[in-house]
């Protein structure tokens, strides 16, 4: 035989043995994969449903929520706040007013000359005025101050403090019932109690720019710092910032937000989640978020009873509070009167009331309506919101 056929045969020999032998390895590890456990992809690299961030955590549980990132909180998780203290509050900002000057101070300033001239009297009066006591309010304040410095004779600045005092705290009225009414009301017929019974609820209501959703925030944890347990809904569901405003607040004071995830949801819808929602929970109050309307828009107007007609259908709502701008004065009356026609106003809540000299719309808004004012606002800050103190306010005005 021919010699290179020989090396030909011996190394198609060759060539088929290696084949053989990788085919054999490669098959004997597919093998012993197929009946082995393959290992857990990494949680941190996981995909989840919908987008949403890995959890990073090893409970196994589908859809837990990620810490909420806060700056400034440790390890960028948000903490829960503690409110201010009622009482501390209340002294703060009885201390804030007192400091930022008022139409009290003013006309005590007046009062004090002594036999005071008719251009003296016209001042007192101006001042009333620009205070929005109101016409009817200043004309009465003013006869009943000329009468008793005829009877006291007197330029004794705590005399006359004391005359005008007593006048103001009359009109500011300390007899009216402040308190918001956070008992648990009765099931509307036909609403399902199995799963919890209503929580009181707050319907919030205002024309836009009042500061409406903070305060829904601020009073949270009002109610907070009461060791009330509260559910906020946002019904505001034309603007997707404030329902994003909302959940911070809530974040901040640990309350839970109910919110639709679609812009332009039915906002009676969104209330009435709310309000089975905080059931559900066992929660004291529900404070409900309303869009902020104009009160000449009967449409935005009629929705408004809406969303409050949608909610009796749980339990009676408790309280109505029309949030309203201390500085905006008469303007604010007449809002005022047609937020009241159309949801029945139970109180007030006055914001920005840091100038004094507006103070007087305390006084109108009360007569008007017939509703006390139960809150004010004296700033910017998380807990710059306090129940009103009529003697509080009162003697800040002259201090």
């Amino acid at each position: 035989m021919d010699p290179i056929y020989v090396v030909l045969a011996v190394l198609a020999v060759f060539l088929l043995l290696g084949g053989l032998w990788l085919y054999t390895r490669r098959r004997r590890g597919r093998l012993s994969q197929d009946r082995g456990t393959p290992s857990p992809p990494d949680r941190d690299t996981a995909p989840t449903e919908r987008g949403q961030e890995p959890s990073g955590t090893s409970s196994g549980q589908a859809g837990v929520a990620p810490p909420v990132e806060a700056p400034g909180g440790p390890g960028g998780v948000a903490t829960v706040e503690a409110p201010e203290s009622i009482p501390g509050r209340m002294q703060r900002l009885r201390a804030r007013l007192a400091g930022s000057g008022g139409f009290g101070r003013a006309v005590l300033a007046v009062l004090s000359r002594g036999d005071l001239s008719e251009e003296d009297w016209e001042e007192i009066e101006d001042t009333l005025l620009t205070a929005d006591l109101g016409l009817d309010v200043t004309t009465a304040l003013m006869e009943e101050l000329r009468t008793q410095a005829r009877v006291l004779d007197t330029t004794d600045p705590q005399a006359v403090r004391a005359v005008l005092r007593d006048q103001l705290l009359t009109l500011v009225d300390p007899t009216l019932d402040r308190s918001l009414s956070l008992d648990r009301p009765i099931p509307a017929e036909g609403f399902d109690t199995s799963s919890g019974s209503p929580a009181a609820a707050i319907l919030m209501v205002g024309v836009n720019g009042t500061g409406k959703t903070t305060t829904c925030g601020k009073l949270a944890r009002v109610l907070v710092a009461q060791d009330k347990t509260v559910v906020m809904g946002a019904a505001d569901t034309f603007r997707a910032a404030a329902a994003e405003q909302l959940a911070t607040w809530g974040e901040r004071v640990g309350v839970e937000v109910v919110r639709s995830q679609r812009e332009g949801a039915d906002p009676a819808s969104v209330a009435f989640d709310a309000v089975r929602r905080a059931a559900e929970q066992g929660s004291d109050v529900v404070v409900v978020d309303t869009a902020g309307r104009l009160q000449n828009k009967a449409g935005l107007m009629d929705e408004l009873g809406k969303i409050k007609r949608v909610m009796d259908r749980a339990a009676p709502v408790g309280e109505v509070l029309l949030v309203l701008d201390a500085t905006t004065g008469q303007n604010g009356m007449r809002q005022a009167q047609v937020f009241s026609e159309a949801v029945g106003i139970t109180g007030i809540v006055l914001t920005k009331l840091d100038g004094t000299a507006k103070g007087g719309i305390v006084v109108t808004v009360q007569k008007e309506l017939g509703v006390p004012v139960k809150l004010v606002g004296l700033g910017e800050g998380a807990d710059d919101l306090a129940p009103f103190d009529p003697e509080g306010f009162v003697d800040a005005l002259l201090a």
